[in-house]
């Protein structure tokens, strides 16, 4: 099989599925980018944003000139291992899968064994940058073979940020098999734990015995601080979008928060920060107070993750890559 890849299938056509294949499409025009997804109206929506979209996945596959691979990016769990099960069988030996979302490492280390015992290649990809990714670029962490990650590169290339000066590359080989996954993992603890971080110190802010503008704090952290980040940015267009008062203080957990902390309990690797942070997002479920709503609005705006208003939740298609 040629090095060169020429066709790209996106399985999973959420938000971030579908941002992905439509900055594929962009920025690698020598790329045949087909999506497809189980729902009819996600399929509809990527179609009407310009997308090559497959009625089936059987008509994604033969709709890829090869080398191909093909890209899930639908939750984690039974829906990954049944949407494996399905591309593996229509694909050839030799052909790559990629698992994008955010699988468990484990998991993706039993999967590796099934689909190598069948000749087919895999690669595990945490993906970083949720909604904004489609336009500003997405941080990719690969595990897999070298032939894998090689075939894969110029797709990398392409969902990934322009190389920094000074940090070059937004997408690395950063490991075998599962270390994709593994380091997916360990970014999205560190990431409950630095939200967690804002949200206490800007609650500090508001209850202090001054009259604060929080969103004029935020961007002024923004310039030169030390705690400057695009998580702070990100705070003050929360601010500055306004309604953090109306939601619901329901800060929820996609899971690899856990997994971090199990892994720290196994590692016996001390980890209190993330697990406080943890911790605090179980608390926040049923108190009302200004940290919860932050930290919902924050998670709305990285992720569009769902935020609760009144008695009810303002639901977001689903992501796969933020955290």
């Amino acid at each position: 099989m040629s090095a060169e890849l020429r066709g790209l299938g996106i399985v999973g056509l959420g938000r971030m599925g579908r941002g992905m294949a439509g900055r594929v499409a962009e920025r690698a025009p020598e790329l045949a980018v087909v999506g497809f997804d189980r729902s009819a109206e996600a399929r509809q929506q990527a179609a009407g944003e310009g997308l090559v979209v497959a009625a089936s996945l059987g008509e994604l596959v033969a709709r890829l000139p090869r080398p191909r691979a093909l890209w899930l990016m639908v939750p984690a769990g039974e829906a990954t291992d049944a949407a494996l099960a399905e591309a593996a069988a229509l694909v050839e030996r030799g052909e790559l899968l990629v698992d994008g979302g955010n699988s468990r490492y484990t998991d993706t280390l039993r999967r590796a064994e099934e689909l190598r015992r069948a000749g087919i290649l895999f690669a595990d990809v945490g993906v970083s940058g949720g909604v904004w990714g489609r336009e500003v670029g997405y941080c990719l962490m690969v595990g897999g073979e070298s032939q894998a990650f090689e075939l894969l590169e110029p797709a990398l290339r392409a969902l990934a940020p322009d190389p920094h000066p000074q940090f070059g590359a937004g997408y690395a080989h950063v490991g075998p098999i599962g270390a994709g996954h593994f380091v997916k993992m360990v970014h999205n603890g560190i990431e409950y734990a630095l939200m967690q971080g804002y949200a206490e110190g800007f609650a500090l802010l508001r209850e202090g015995p001054f009259e604060l503008d929080l969103e004029q704090v935020a961007r002024l952290w923004m310039q030169g601080s030390v705690v400057r980040s695009w998580l702070l940015e990100l705070i003050a267009r929360a601010l500055h979008d306004g309604g953090i008062d109306e939601l619901e203080p329901w800060v929820e957990d996609s899971g690899e928060g856990r997994w971090t902390l199990q892994q720290a309990l196994d590692d016996a690797v001390p980890t209190p920060a993330i697990a406080a942070a943890l911790f605090a997002r179980f608390a926040s479920r049923g108190r009302d107070d200004f940290q919860g709503r932050l930290l919902a609005a924050l998670r709305n705006q990285f992720g569009g993750h769902p935020v609760r208003r009144a008695e009810r939740a303002i639901p977001g298609d689903q992501a796969h890559g933020a955290g």
